[in-house]
């Protein structure tokens, strides 16, 4: 047998270099590169491999281990789970800097592989500098905390551990029911250490995506229910546009007259201004997609996990006689909301399901009437909030339709936490497919900026635009100093509104006055956070970095800086000043937070009965 003697660290990148994965009878590079910071714990062992063993991977320079981490989901969320990159780091904080990153990937279904640095295997030195020590268990390191976190985890404590781990990791990372973090912890002296591995370990691998089809029983079944219905609703998930099935569920719509609406994740896959498209649902969702979801007898869920964004806490669904219809690939989530089960590839269930129904003559009972009355009033909405005008400054929703008419249709944009991820889910107007980035799984606050990179990174062709807070921007935009390191193209929208405004809402819609959520001094007559509002100037801290950068207190100024953002050649900054509380809200949703039973608040303890009452109307399960 002919050997290759390399590091554990030469060889994982050899191997990592041979991946492809097989989608449709197209082969295609399944991973593009490394993102790394270099420490004690991986610039010697994995960062010499890099440096001359990289074969035809791409290295990039993270700036914040979390930060790399959400780029690189991003990347692979863009690329439909089709193409990743690694990210590795040193040992201790910097290990532990990317849980959070491995949490929102794992929560999203979306591949990423990890490589953090461990401590040594040898046990000499010990402790090592950054080395966390358990005494009642000597094996655990900082790298354990991954475990909760990650869809596989291993430690590789002898290089020919390798060969078996990586094995299992690209099994993980390809499945679509399997996939997310995947953790390989690699102490650094295995990292250097050499053995004779195979040379057959790092032939051309192709890991193959087939299709799932859905079981004809389980089709039998989906029909006899559908038959029984009158008023289906469809709620397209994320698992749509991993499949690339978005023309199949609008054939599908129109074959069966039944309106779709769409989860945070699922957003773009049918066009704003279809008959048949209802937009958002649930907590963020619009009008038109609550009522009917409200009235509805028929849930079909496809691709999505009902999260409680999407069912609005169970409490969405009024019909008595609601009853859910799931496709999805994983089973885990086919069975929620206690649902009659279609375990397949969204694509070929959709078809198949298609096929029996119009065998059946299924149409559903919504006049055309109904619907397109709730989706004029919406529309009409829309443009009142997109027109919305005050005295005092620019409203945020104003600032959202300034941007949505002056963006093309295949433009992407993204977004995860604070008030935008809920305009944006009700009011931003789609047209194309996968133009709509937004990670709601975890709502990591700090996704947007390297999001955005990792989108840019994935379809340079587009034009890429993160729609960022102030509270996030300032957790992390470390990613952004990649982009320019990297000339790769990207405007920062940054809606300046002094604070966590969307937890301000949240905490003020429950009974509170407000406090601790805004960007204000300590008052000195209170000696509370309610002070004048802290005056940050974060287009000159764009300049500062290297980006070119614009300001906007106006719709007009608004305007201009688009245009002149756009024409810039590299990664840009628009400061965006809008009023807080001019966000949208409402539309017949509601959302369960925890309401204190007792307070000396009265305005508490009101708003605690109607969490009650609305808990009472909710779904048990």
């Amino acid at each position: 047998m002919k050997t290759i003697r390399l590091t554990m660290s030469q060889a994982l990148l050899k191997f990592l270099d041979q991946q492809y994965l097989s989608v449709d009878g197209e082969e295609i590079k399944f991973v593009q590169g490394v993102m790394g910071i270099f420490g004690h714990g991986n610039v010697t062992g994995l960062g010499e491999a890099l440096e001359r063993e990289a074969g035809e991977l791409t290295f990039l320079q993270g700036k914040s281990e979390q930060g790399m981490v959400h780029a690189a989901a991003a990347f692979a969320k863009q690329k439909n789970r089709r193409q990743i990159f690694a990210c590795t780091s040193s040992i201790g904080p910097g290990a532990l800097n990317m849980v959070t990153g491995a949490a929102t990937a794992t929560v999203n279904r979306i591949p990423v592989l990890l490589l953090p640095g461990d401590n040594f295997a040898s046990r000499q030195p010990d402790p090592v500098l950054q080395q966390l020590e358990v005494p009642s268990d000597y094996s655990i390191s900082a790298t354990d905390a991954f475990k909760p976190v990650s869809k596989f985890w291993d430690r590789i404590v002898r290089p020919e551990q390798l060969m078996s781990s990586l094995l299992q990791a690209m099994r993980v990372l390809t499945d679509p029911v399997e996939t997310g973090a995947v953790t390989l912890a690699l102490p650094q002296d295995v990292q250097a250490e050499a053995y004779d591995y195979p040379a057959s370990f790092f032939e051309k691998r192709v890991q193959y995506l087939d299709r799932r089809p859905a079981a004809p029983d389980a089709i039998d079944r989906a029909v006899n229910l559908v038959m029984n219905k009158k008023k289906p609703l469809i709620i397209a998930g994320g698992g749509v546009h991993y499949a690339g099935a978005a023309k199949e569920l609008l054939a599908f719509a129109e074959a069966c007259g039944i309106p779709v609406a769409e989860t945070q994740a699922g957003k773009s896959a049918v066009p704003w201004d279809h008959p048949l498209s209802l937009g958002g649902v649930g907590t963020t969702g619009t009008l038109a997609a609550n009522r009917i979801a409200a009235e509805a007898d028929l849930i079909i869920g496809v691709g999505t996990r009902f999260s409680d964004f999407t069912t609005a806490s169970k409490w969405a669904f009024q019909n008595p006689d609601v009853a859910f219809l799931n496709l999805n690939v994983s089973a885990f989530d086919a069975v929620k909301m206690d649902a009659v089960v279609v375990t397949a590839d969204a694509k070929e269930a959709i078809a198949a399901l298609q096929e029996a129904l119009t065998a059946r003559g299924y149409r559903s009972g919504y006049s055309s009437l109904h619907i397109s009355s709730l989706k004029t009033e919406w529309d009409h909405e829309v443009d009142r909030l997109y027109a919305l005008e005050s005295d005092e400054g620019l409203t945020q929703t104003r600032a959202v339709g300034v941007i949505n008419g002056f963006v093309e249709s295949t433009d992407v944009v993204v977004c995860a936490a604070g008030s935008l991820p809920g305009d944006l889910h009700r009011v931003w107007r789609t047209v194309e497919p996968k133009t709509y980035h937004m990670e709601y799984g975890f709502s990591c606050m700090g996704y947007e900026v390297s999001g955005a990179f990792g989108a840019a990174l994935a379809e340079p062709e587009r034009n890429v635009y993160a729609f960022v807070g102030d509270g996030s921007y300032i957790m992390l935009h470390s990613e952004f100093v990649t982009a320019i390191q990297e000339g790769v193209k990207l405007t920062v929208l940054l809606f300046d509104n002094h604070g966590f405004q969307c937890i301000h809402n949240l905490q003020r819609g429950h009974g509170s006055d407000g406090f601790g959520n805004e960007f204000r001094f300590r008052s000195k007559e209170t000696g509370r956070l309610n002070g004048s509002y802290m005056p940050i100037d974060f287009a000159a801290h764009a300049r500062s970095l290297g980006a070119a950068s614009y300001t906007a207190r106006t719709a007009e100024e608004l305007e201009q800086a688009l245009q002149l953002a756009k024409a810039e050649p590299g990664p840009v900054l628009v400061e965006i000043k809008v009023l807080p509380g001019t966000n949208t809200d409402g539309y017949e949703s509601w959302w369960h937070v925890g309401v204190p039973e007792v307070s000396v608040s009265g305005k508490v303890l009101k708003a605690h009965e109607q969490m009650r009452k609305n808990v009472k109307a909710a779904r048990p399960y």
